[in-house]
C-alpha cells in the first residue's frame, strides 16, 4: 500500500486482514488503553454491583441499553457542564457583561463546535439525580433521552427509550445513585471526556462477552482495529464500515488523527458506517457521541448486502469485520457490485470483499477482516483469483486465534 500522508497517491485495493493459529491468547478490546480493568476498576465494581440488582427486573434486550442510555446521560451532562463552564471563562476574560453571557452559554453552536451535544433542562444531570426519590424517575429519564433526541438532530433516534417497560423503581433509582457518586478521575493526559470514553467502551466489551455467549454480535477487538486504522493510515477523509457494529472501527481511526494531528483535525475525517441490528445501531450511534466522533450510519439501521445506505459514497478508506461465513444473505445475481463474480449462494465473504472494493474512491484502500477458510475456500476461487489477476489485492495480514468472542471456531483469517 502507498502512504496517503506525503506520499503517492493510494492504489485502489484491499488488504485483507485474517488470523491463523500461532499460539498465544488474542487481545480483547481496548487492550492498550483499556488497562482500564486495573486503572480503573475501583471506580467500575460498584457500578458493575447496581447493574446486577437489575438483571431481574428488566428485560433481558433492554438490560444493555438500559444501562448504558444511565451512563451517556451522566457523560453528556459532565461535557455540557464543561464546556459551560470554559464558555463562562472565555467571556469573562473578553470583557462581556455578565447580563449577557446568558445569550452565549444558551446557544446550541457554542456546544455543538466543540462536538458536545446540547443538553436541555429536563435532560441534565442535576435534575435527574433530584429526581431518584421520586415515583417519577422512570418517566424522567424517558423524558430526558426524548429531550435531547429532539434538540440534537445528529441523536435522532440513536438513544433508547426502555425505562418505561415495567422496570424496578428501587432498582433503576440505585444505579443512578452509582452512576452519580462514580468519580472518573481526570489527568493532564487523561481529561474526564477521555476517562468517559474509556469506561463506555469497558461496558461496551463487558456486554459484548456476554452476547458473545448467547451468539449475538460483538465488539470488534481493539487491537484488530487498530491494526486496520494503523495500516490504512486514515489521517483525511472519508472512512466506511460497511458492518460497524458498535463502531469500534470508527473510533479508532479518530483516534488515529487525533492522535497524529491533534483533536482539531478530527474535522478533517468523515466517518460513514451500516449495522443491521436496530439496538447495535444505537449503542453505535451514543459511542460515536462519547468519543466526540460526528459519523453518519445512516438514517435507520439496515442489511448492507440487500440494501446499502450509502449508495453514492465514494469512501478513501473501507476498514470493516463483517459477519464470518454466513450462508443466508441477501444474494442478488444481478448486483452491479459483484465485478469480479456473483458471490457463491451459501457464502458471503466474497459478497463483502466485493462490496468494499464497490465504495471505494479512485484512489482508496480497503482492510477487510475474514474467517481463514475465505484463503482456500472451494466456493469465490473464482472470485479471489480474479482480484489477484486485476491486482486489487496488496496484501493478506495473518492474526493470531482467540481474537473474536462470537466466532465458534478457533481460527480466522482474510484473503
Amino acid at each position: 500500500m502507498e502512504n496517503r500522508a506525503g506520499g503517492p497517491p493510494y492504489r485502489r485495493g484491499t488488504t485483507a486482514t485474517g488470523a491463523k493459529t500461532v499460539g498465544g491468547r488474542g487481545n480483547s478490546c481496548g487492550s492498550a488503553r483499556l488497562d482500564a480493568r486495573r486503572r480503573d476498576g475501583a471506580a467500575r465494581h460498584p457500578v458493575w454491583r447496581a447493574i446486577d440488582k437489575l438483571r431481574g427486573s428488566v428485560d433481558a434486550a433492554d438490560y444493555r441499553e438500559l444501562v448504558l442510555g444511565v451512563f451517556f446521560l451522566r457523560y453528556v451532562s459532565v461535557a455540557f457542564d464543561r464546556r459551560r463552564a470554559e464558555l463562562t471563562r472565555e467571556l469573562a476574560a473578553d470583557g462581556v457583561s455578565e447580563d449577557r453571557f446568558g445569550v452565549f452559554l444558551d446557544d446550541p453552536d457554542a456546544y455543538a463546535s466543540a462536538r458536545i451535544p446540547w443538553v436541555p433542562e429536563p435532560a441534565r444531570w442535576a435534575w435527574i439525580t433530584s429526581q431518584v426519590g421520586s415515583r417519577h424517575l422512570v418517566a424522567v429519564l424517558d423524558g430526558a433521552m426524548a429531550a435531547i433526541m429532539r434538540e440534537n438532530a445528529s441523536l435522532a433516534e440513536a438513544l433508547p427509550r426502555v425505562f418505561h417497560g415495567g422496570v424496578d423503581a428501587r432498582s433503576l433509582a440505585g444505579l443512578v445513585q452509582v452512576v452519580d457518586e462514580t468519580r472518573f478521575a481526570e489527568t493532564q493526559s487523561r481529561p474526564t471526556g477521555a476517562v468517559f470514553a474509556e469506561v463506555y467502551e469497558y461496558f461496551l466489551d463487558h456486554f459484548a462477552r456476554a452476547e458473545a455467549r448467547r451468539g449475538g454480535e460483538f465488539l470488534t477487538p481493539r487491537s484488530v482495529a487498530r491494526l486496520a486504522v494503523e495500516l490504512l493510515e486514515p489521517y483525511e477523509g472519508r472512512v466506511y464500515d460497511p458492518a460497524c457494529g458498535l463502531g469500534g472501527m470508527l473510533v479508532e481511526a479518530a483516534r488515529f488523527v487525533e492522535t497524529r494531528r491533534g483533536t482539531a483535525h478530527l474535522g478533517d475525517l468523515m466517518v460513514y458506517g451500516q449495522e443491521t441490528n436496530a439496538r447495535t445501531w444505537r449503542l453505535a450511534r451514543m459511542n460515536l457521541a462519547v468519543h466526540g466522533v460526528e459519523g453518519d450510519l445512516g438514517a435507520r439501521w439496515g442489511d448492507t448486502l440487500a440494501e446499502d445506505r450509502h449508495p453514492g459514497l465514494e469512501a478513501d478508506f473501507v476498514m470493516s469485520v463483517p459477519p464470518f461465513n454466513i450462508s443466508d444473505w441477501a444474494r442478488n445475481e444481478t448486483d452491479p457490485r459483484w465485478r469480479y463474480g456473483v458471490p457463491p449462494r451459501g457464502d458471503a465473504n466474497c459478497a463483502w470483499l466485493q462490496h468494499a472494493l464497490a465504495k471505494l474512491g479512485p484512489y482508496g484502500t480497503a482492510g477487510v477482516v475474514l474467517a481463514n477458510g475465505s484463503l482456500h475456500a472451494k466456493s469465490g476461487g473464482g472470485i479471489r483469483r480474479a482480484m489477484l489477476e486485476d491486482d486489487v489485492v496488496a496484501c493478506v495480514v495473518a492474526l493470531p486465534p482467540h481474537l473474536f468472542r462470537t466466532t465458534g471456531s478457533r481460527r480466522a483469517s482474510g484473503s
